[in-house]
């Protein structure tokens, strides 16, 4: 599969000498469709042996691009994961972040227009369809499907054979498009075994190394 997403802008990154956003996770807006679940239940089960202290300290440290539109509403360009993991432990949580874009207009269609120019949107399904329209996107996190291959490539990330590239807008969608259009066995998010060697082999070799992130051959 072919992802035709738009030329991105990258993401700013968080100010050095400004204040945080402390934000209600429930109220923040998605700009993607789908999360990998095996990620979210990951992070669900990180929360839950953490302290109140050691969790405000952590999201203090993973800060969230937003974006504000002139009635205050907030868009969210990143930590999707952690934050819908969050939010199905504790409905009344808060999270820090910072303003990546302010716009002066109160018209979602507009906003949401904006977003698209910068790439900052990921209009496609946990089947890999799309792009979709932008008014598609859930009210809030709880309304994001399932994208096994998502879940895929957070493993991966995890095994060190993808790099992170956090300023890259849906770096991790990037890679698992690309898998998509790979043959791989049949997997899921609560089963990613089946397609992992694979998937692995895939992602270290040449025909992958034109995507952020990209690690190369294991040496020897």
């Amino acid at each position: 599969m072919a992802l035709r997403l738009p030329p991105y802008q990258q993401l700013p990154p968080p100010p050095r000498n400004e204040a945080l956003l402390e934000v209600p996770v429930a109220a923040l807006r998605p700009t993607q469709l789908c999360v990998g679940m095996a990620e979210v239940r990951s992070r669900q089960a990180d929360f839950s042996a953490d302290s109140n202290r050691e969790r405000r300290d952590y999201l203090g440290s993973k800060p969230v691009p937003l974006v504000r539109s002139g009635d205050g509403s907030l868009w969210m360009v990143d930590r999707h994961h952690r934050l819908r993991a969050l939010l199905a432990l504790r409905p009344e949580a808060t999270a820090f972040g910072y303003v990546a874009l302010d716009l002066a207009t109160d018209d979602h269609d507009t906003v949401l227009a904006e977003l698209a120019q910068r790439g900052w949107m990921y209009l496609y399904d946990g089947r890999g369809l799309g792009p979709l329209p932008p008014r598609a996107l859930p009210t809030n996190l709880l309304g994001l499907q399932d994208d096994p291959y998502r879940s895929l490539v957070w493993k991966l990330k995890r095994e060190r054979v993808v790099q992170a590239a956090p300023l890259i807008p849906f770096h991790e969608f990037r890679w698992g498009a690309w898998l998509r259009s790979r043959p791989l066995p049949p997997f899921s998010s609560l089963r990613l075994e089946p397609a992992l060697p694979m998937a692995r082999a895939l992602a270290r070799s040449g025909a992958a190394s034109h995507l952020a992130g990209w690690q190369g051959p294991v040496d020897g």
